[in-house]
């Protein structure tokens, strides 16, 4: 059996979930225009544990997702695991956030899914999947135009979903594309059946030197000038 805690915070929704042996037990999340988990997470993981019979010492694992996505936000989610797993000595778990996006899609068509996380301006964080989930393209950064993707969609169609998708939908007339419109966050439930299977295979990061799949460096906004 594992007691497994996850912790989604590439994007704007703050995310975690608890979860025994790959069924979950209780999530917490909320989405607000302006990122709050440096003030929700510490206290919705609290909450995970007030609303089940376990402790964070029963923790045999935690799960973050690493990214692509918001460097603060995942700056905070990592830290926040990699620090609970030093203090309980557990193993810690990093799954890619476009490919937990892609689990609550996952369809018997033949019809590829493209996550889409909202970057700067008219970029976007995507990736290609499968119909099944099947990575077949990688994560990339890519500003949009018309006919992004065209070339790789010729002849096949695919969903278009995530934050990231609206601005696309805007601006492109790929008939081989359907955006699902409910423009989906990363959520911390769709990474219980992905942890479970990489905590049964052993397959762990070492905690001290993983870092976040920030994708792009961090470029801030120099501060404006009072003269």
């Amino acid at each position: 059996m594992s007691l497994i805690l996850h912790i989604e915070t590439a994007s704007k929704n703050c995310s975690v979930a608890l979860a025994k042996s790959g069924r979950l037990l209780a999530l917490e999340e909320i989405a607000t225009a302006h990122y709050s988990h440096a003030e929700q997470l510490h206290p919705f993981i609290q909450e995970l544990f007030e609303a089940t019979d376990f402790k964070v010492e029963n923790l045999d694992s935690i799960a973050v997702s690493k990214g692509p996505g918001s460097f603060t936000g995942l700056r905070i989610g990592v830290a926040a695991a990699k620090g609970i797993c030093f203090a309980l000595d557990i193993p810690l778990i990093a799954i890619n956030t476009l490919e937990l996006m892609a689990q609550s899609h996952i369809n018997d068509k033949n019809r590829w899914l493209i996550p889409m996380l909202d970057a700067r301006r008219m970029e976007v964080y995507t990736a290609v999947f499968d119909g099944a989930g099947k990575e077949i393209k990688p994560t990339w950064a890519e500003v949009l135009f018309p006919n992004s993707l065209g070339a790789l969609l010729e002849n096949q169609k695919a969903y278009v979903f995530g934050e990231g998708a609206k601005k696309f939908k805007t601006i492109t007339e790929n008939e081989n594309l359907l955006f699902l419109d409910n423009y989906d966050f990363p959520s911390a439930r769709q990474m219980v059946a992905m942890a479970y299977e990489a905590f049964k295979t052993k397959q762990f990061e070492d905690l001290a030197y993983f870092e976040p799949f920030y994708l792009k460096e961090f470029i801030s906004t120099p501060p404006k000038s009072k003269h």
